[in-house]
């Protein structure tokens, strides 16, 4: 199984051993239970086993495609496989076909699954639900996947803090990757692929540097605010500095528009008002986070 996901970025999901079961599990018996893990007969996983491994790699390119997850290490939950992998299901070299409306229910269903934290508690019961509501889904049956209520506050990019392996953070970070991210400095794209699938701290900093945020007198929890991150390598952080941001600015393309457009950035970056900065993009990650799960 490592080496058939591998091409795909996505070879950690073949040596986790939990995850491949629960995957098994839920194609079938539609359960991802401890008990069902139990009852799985290893003939009939034998026996199947092409339906399994189409279903994984049937979720893996949904992910690939449609909210740009390049390795399980992006995923804010593993888990978030598991139900996925049950609407790609299907035996031989068939594939399920997937119409405009099933693809947005699950697009929906994933960040709705992924800013409320699914998967945090309740992971047996929601799994369930889930794993039922897509086999309707696929099978064109009234379902209702992804309608769990969910709201995303202005306070969930202002308390919660950077830090690169949270599911808060790598749901902001996957957020910021639809837009997609241009360059700081050279007005470029960022380079998605490499970022995403290397995906370490060395790739995202802070947009009011750390060094301007201490002279400031701004706590630490406040200067690692997710509110004050996007996608910057750590060459251009360096060629930025450590200053305000109307000194970095001349580092920048005389056209800003896009690149902040890009980065779900307000033009109060420029400033140097980091409590006003904060609560305005706040309100753009909000109004961000919450479009996407409509």
């Amino acid at each position: 199984m490592r080496e058939e996901l591998e091409p795909f970025g996505f070879a950690g999901v073949g040596e986790d051993t939990n995850l491949l079961l629960r995957c098994c599990s839920a194609v079938l018996s539609k359960d991802a239970s401890p008990s069902a893990l139990v009852n799985l007969r290893g003939a009939e996983a034998r026996e199947r086993f092409k339906e399994i491994v189409n279903g994984i790699k049937g979720a893996i390119d949904f992910l690939r495609v449609n909210v740009r997850v390049q390795t399980i290490a992006n995923l804010p939950f593993s888990t978030i496989l598991v139900p996925l992998c049950v609407f790609f299901a299907q035996p031989g070299n068939e594939f399920v076909p997937m119409n405009d409306h099933q693809r947005m229910r699950l697009v929906r269903w994933f960040w709705r699954s992924s800013f409320s934290r699914r998967f945090s508690s309740g992971v047996l019961r929601n799994l369930k639900d889930d794993i039922d509501a897509m086999e309707a889904l696929r099978n064109g049956r009234p379902n209702a996947l992804g309608d769990f209520a969910v709201v995303v506050s202005k306070g969930f990019f202002r308390t919660n803090t950077f830090r690169i392996n949270t599911v808060n953070t790598k749901s902001l970070i996957l957020m910021l990757a639809q837009q997609p991210p241009l360059n700081f400095i050279s007005g470029q794209p960022v380079t998605l692929d490499r970022v995403l699938r290397e995906y370490n701290r060395s790739e995202f900093h802070h947009l009011y540097p750390r060094a301007y945020l201490i002279a400031q007198g701004v706590s630490p929890r406040d200067q690692s605010a997710l509110v004050n991150f996007c996608f910057l390598s750590k060459v251009d952080n360096t060629t930025l500095g450590g200053g305000a941001p109307s000194s970095y600015r001349a580092h920048m393309p005389a056209d800003v528009d896009v690149i902040l457009e890009r980065a779900l950035c307000p033009h109060s970056l420029f400033a140097d008002n980091y409590e006003a900065f904060s609560d305005e993009r706040a309100t753009i990650l909000e109004r961000e986070a919450n479009r996407l799960m409509e």
